[in-house]
């Protein structure tokens, strides 16, 4: 099931994405939340009539660095042996069809596509055949970095958790299991032009050893977001760029780049 977010007259509710064509998407309203046990209300809306909203609001983002070799190898990093966390506030997390803001602060915005895992149930220490318990689904996500910053920056907390560095989106596809996850396709292009293009198979730490890893530290709480690590080719964002996350067997994200104002 595809779960999306969104706005309509005011009112903000979560809806199940039916349909194949773009053109001829509906949302059916979901009574209730997706985190628990929900119904479809049978009252349906076309997805071009509605806004398009996070499609969660995470406590916190679980974001893993240089978790993909040839990512590593193109900014000069050594690849790490452990997983690399650190964080983005919910603060910066908009939607698909929302604007990336140029921070005034950098002069190197860079794209990074990412999986994104979104977790259902409140969890801790949580064993490796338990990951998929966890999960609620998948989405696409831009990790954007100023490069400049974080090159300049031993800490990662500006160049990476700026207001709107965290699109998320279009919806939570929650059909995937993890083997099937764990062997994606995921690119990214700038303008319609191809930048990334990877598989989340070649993660150097899949998918359950970041759970795993993250929860051994700390409670995970329903909403919150993992990304997993960006593919080679990064590269820079300017002021009226229309950038794209694709995802096999999700969807894609899309945003565009504006001048902060």
């Amino acid at each position: 099931m595809r779960i999306a977010r969104f706005s309509i007259d005011g009112n903000v509710a979560f809806g199940a994405v039916e349909g194949d064509k773009q053109d001829e998407l509906v949302l059916d309203i979901i009574k209730g939340i997706p985190f628990t046990d929900f119904e479809l209300s049978g009252t349906k809306v076309p997805l071009n009539k509605v806004r398009l909203l996070p499609p969660v609001l995470p406590n916190k983002v679980v974001a893993y660095g240089r978790n993909y070799a040839e990512h590593a190898r193109e900014l000069g990093n050594e690849v790490p042996d452990a997983p690399f966390a650190f964080f983005k506030p919910s603060t910066s997390v908009i939607g698909s069809g929302d604007e990336i803001q140029y921070p005034s602060f950098s002069q190197d915005l860079h794209h990074e596509a990412e999986l994104a895992v979104v977790i259902g149930r409140m969890c801790r220490e949580v064993p490796r055949e338990r990951v998929q318990d966890v999960i609620l689904g998948y989405t696409c996500a831009n990790d954007v970095t100023a490069r400049d910053v974080q090159k300049r920056e031993k800490q990662w907390a500006r160049a990476k958790g700026f207001d709107t560095s965290c699109p998320l989106g279009p919806w939570v596809e929650t059909g995937l299991d993890l083997s099937t996850a764990s062997d994606l396709t995921i690119q990214l292009t700038v303008n319609g032009e191809q930048r990334q293009l990877g598989r989340t198979s070649e993660m150097i730490h899949p998918i359950a050893d970041l759970i795993v890893h993250i929860t051994e530290a700390m409670t995970l709480l329903p909403g919150d977001v993992i990304l997993t690590g960006t593919p080679a080719g990064v590269g820079p964002l300017n002021v009226g760029d229309e950038v794209a996350v694709t995802i096999e067997g999700i969807g894609t994200l899309t945003n565009k780049v504006v001048k902060r104002g």
